[in-house]
């Protein structure tokens, strides 16, 4: 393996640079052909207003009128999949009998719009021949740890046993069974009543480690956890489970919708697991999110996935050229597509690092990953950026890459 790394390394980032001075010219032809069928998507976030809508209390028209805007300026970039964030905080941007309307909507939980975001997203985009992947977040409640800010009838005000505060958030235990089939009720909803040609996880799910402070799950572990070696492998267990049973729901409700994955970037360092990448992250999805992302790759038990490796080519902790190698050989022969999150929102923004400041830098992304025939496409953060695209790093990889129209993978 180290010796097909050494090989695929061989390149320098100096020669890589010099296949992506010019579009058309060498950047053509120091890669492969495109794919006719590759994945070239965006995500449009909508926690905390962070991509739509702009601001909470617009009109119902007002907020359609932005979201069209996304979606147009999705599709004249020759993307073909937007992935639209509809349960930002346990709440719902359709109307869900199992949760309540978002706030990010007309900034107060539980008040209807007077529309339906969701549905109507999902009819336009099909209408632009975009993908609509409906991305949900299982466990996250509120960005804040006062519960009496959250809907009277919301269902962590109903059963605050289930909810966590943690790192100044609430989020529901996912050691309890009962939160995770509510979780799944809640999510196949919106599969039931809406054509979404996927549901997308992102990277989620035990929450991101706080110095100095403790998850409190000692009451479920104490319940739940008795037949695992340790507290660390039953949480795995409840994600995994979470995993398998959503796609196996997601199947049962409307056979051909997909169901995907965007993890945090690395699965564990080598100097961990000499199954893991050569990296010096300080987070590992295994070990801190307990969310074995490997597993459900090799294991098929996901349609996709899309690593989030949101690092320069070079990055000493996180490198990625490196981190491609590595999630390229993991999919390989698992029918799981692999897909690429691309940081696009760090170009050009102020405290990055050099690379970043470099419009070319994304294009060079595009172009290493195009060497590995197991890469299917990539995946942007986020919909205001492209928009925005204040150095012209969105421009460039459209004029570099995206030539032409492409149909996502299936």
């Amino acid at each position: 393996m180290r010796v097909a790394h050494l090989a695929r390394r061989a390149f320098t980032l100096a020669a890589l640079s010099t296949l992506v001075t010019a579009p058309g010219t060498a950047a053509a032809a120091g890669r492969r052909p495109r794919a006719t069928a590759e994945m070239r998507g965006v995500w449009l976030a909508t926690v905390s207003n962070r991509d739509w809508p702009s601001r909470p209390g617009l009109t119902a028209a007002a907020q359609r009128e932005e979201l069209i805007a996304h979606l147009d300026k999705a599709a004249r970039d020759r993307l073909n999949t937007v992935i639209f964030q509809v349960r930002p905080t346990a709440d719902a941007l359709w109307p869900s009998p199992y949760e309540p309307w978002s706030e990010y909507l007309t900034g107060t939980q539980g008040h209807s719009p007077g529309w339906d975001p969701l549905g109507t997203a999902v009819q336009e985009a099909h209408a632009r021949g975009l993908e609509l992947h409906a991305w949900f977040n299982p466990y996250r409640i509120a960005n804040h740890t006062d519960p009496g800010r959250l809907a009277p009838a919301h269902p962590a005000r109903e059963h605050p046993d289930w909810v966590v505060p943690y790192g100044g958030r609430l989020y529901y235990n996912p050691g309890l069974p009962q939160v995770r089939a509510f979780v799944q009720r809640a999510i196949l909803d919106a599969v039931a009543r809406y054509p979404v040609d996927a549901v997308h996880f992102d990277d989620y799910f035990y929450p991101y480690p706080v110095a100095g402070q403790t998850f409190d799950d000692d009451d479920a572990y104490d319940r739940y956890g008795g037949d695992f070696p340790g507290r660390a492998a039953w949480r795995r267990d409840n994600i995994d489970r979470l995993v398998q049973e959503t796609a196996a729901g997601i199947k049962r409700v409307r056979p051909g919708t997909r169901f995907g994955i965007s993890p945090f970037g690395v699965w564990r360092n080598a100097s961990t697991d000499p199954r893991g990448s050569d990296t010096r992250a300080g987070v590992q999805t295994y070990d801190d999110l307990y969310a074995d992302t490997r597993t459900w790759v090799r294991s098929h038990w996901i349609d996709y996935v899309v690593p989030q490796l949101y690092w320069h080519i070079g990055f000493g902790a996180a490198d990625y050229a490196k981190l491609v190698d590595w999630w390229a050989a993991v999919a390989e022969g698992t029918g799981t597509h692999l897909y690429i999150g691309e940081a696009l929102y760090k170009a050009g923004a102020a405290g990055q690092p050099s690379a970043w400041q470099d419009p070319v830098e994304l294009s060079r992304h595009l172009t290493l990953a195009a060497r590995h025939p197991q890469v299917h496409g990539h995946v942007f953060f986020a919909a205001k950026d492209v928009a925005a695209d204040p150095i012209g790093a969105m421009s460039r990889v459209i004029a570099d890459h995206y030539g032409r129209s492409a149909k996502p993978p299936r």
